[in-house]
């Protein structure tokens, strides 16, 4: 790449954990919207070994529009059951043709969710399930950027963003999450559904944490169950801030609307441990950014992630780049607190050739390296293929 697309800008903004306040989200894996993100990336992933397999290259496609509808359910103690199933949509565009039939890749997609949900949610089964595929044929124009025999053009025109460091709300909200979703919290206690929304807000060195979890039904046996299994819940949560550290101060709010005495109106109770089975539905690119977080005090892109090619779609690659490319940079570049990393292309460009790369570090220093940060941003352009077929291994979270 031309050193003189890449712009280098001190910033002379206050680096985000020196701010007064900050607020930072995450969804877990049974939120439907982060459902929609995992499978549609899990499809993709599926879809690009198939073209590699039977044509040789990555044929064009995207799998980054999909809706979930919830479905219906009646909650019990102990047990209550599904009246009508989780409906995922499917719509997006695909290559058909040569060794590539639409029966192949109906069966890949409809494969490939139900599997997810028998890996990931214990309680959702093929038969709490309805999927609608709306898939339908590339156009000819986006297709003849991959029969060159070029450099791959972007199929999009896209600005994405990445930062680093993460901070310590970033990190303790993040962590929570994991924690809730954990095989150690889940044996502990088996009340709690992979549903889980962590909503971190920071008021200088205080942190407060407003935590959305289903509980399962099977699990509760009556609203006083519930209500004793909640505050256990969170006097756990309470001792894993202890041990993470980063904050002395951590108030804990767990499911907010409850309310004792109004029975199951009252209760954040759910038949499969997601919202999804009856109370809330998803959609692709709601959910995580490349960084699995939501940070409200920070730059967004203007791209999903999820289900979008690794070859082309720079909506993913320059996303996920940003992130690289800032992490690198805030540990190889002395001095820097923090910085911001935008790349913005134009579809039909190389991909390896960005219009433009922004770093912005955040330093007290006047001076810092410039030419080191421009060595880093080569370096990995250099080995952008390298990097696509890393995306296309299934090892990158990306929400």
């Amino acid at each position: 790449m031309n050193t003189s697309n890449i712009f280098v800008e001190r910033s002379k903004d206050v680096a985000t954990f020196e701010k007064k306040f900050e607020i930072v989200e995450r969804k877990g894996i049974g939120h439907p919207d982060t459902i929609c993100d995992l499978i549609m990336e899990e499809i993709e992933i599926s879809l690009s070994k198939l073209y590699l397999q039977t044509t040789g290259v990555v044929q064009h496609h995207n799998m980054d529009k999909a809706l979930l509808v919830a479905g219906q359910s009646e909650p019990r103690f102990g047990g209550g059951k599904i009246t009508k199933p989780i409906k995922l949509i499917f719509g997006d565009r695909v290559t058909f043709g040569g060794n590539v039939s639409r029966a192949q890749i109906e069966e890949i997609i409809t494969k490939t969710s139900t599997s997810w949900f028998e890996k990931h949610l214990r309680f959702v089964k093929e038969e709490h399930l309805q999927y609608q595929l709306e898939i339908g044929q590339a156009s000819q124009e986006l297709r003849s950027i991959f029969a060159s025999s070029k450099e791959t053009g972007a199929n999009d025109t896209s600005a994405l963003v990445g930062y680093a460091p993460l901070t310590d709300t970033e990190y303790a909200v993040l962590q929570t999450e994991k924690y809730l979703n954990s095989k150690q919290f889940k044996s502990e206690f088996m009340e709690s559904g992979e549903d889980v929304k962590v909503m971190g807000f920071r008021n200088n060195d205080s942190l407060e944490l407003t935590i959305a979890m289903a509980f399962v039904d099977s699990y509760v046996s009556s609203e006083q169950h519930y209500f004793e299994r909640k505050k256990e819940m969170i006097q756990a949560i309470s001792d894993f801030h202890k041990k993470l550290g980063k904050f002395h101060d951590v108030k804990i709010v767990l499911n907010n609307l409850d309310k004792k005495g109004q029975g199951f109106d009252g209760l954040y109770l759910t038949v499969l441990g997601t919202s999804a089975d009856s109370s809330d539905s998803g959609q692709v690119g709601r959910g995580n950014r490349a960084n699995q977080l939501i940070s409200l005090s920070r730059p967004s892109g203007s791209e999903a992630i999820a289900g979008k090619n690794a070859v082309s779609h720079i909506g993913k690659i320059y996303n996920l780049l940003c992130f690289k490319l800032a992490g690198e940079i805030c540990q190889r570049v002395s001095g820097i607190d923090e910085v911001f990393v935008w790349m913005y292309n134009a579809i039909g460009q190389p991909i390896n050739q960005p219009k433009a790369i922004v770093v912005q570090p955040v330093t007290k220093k006047e001076t810092f390296q410039v030419s080191e940060i421009n060595d880093i941003i080569e370096e990995n352009l250099s080995k952008l293929d390298d990097f696509c077929r890393y995306l296309m291994s299934g090892k990158v979270m990306v929400a």
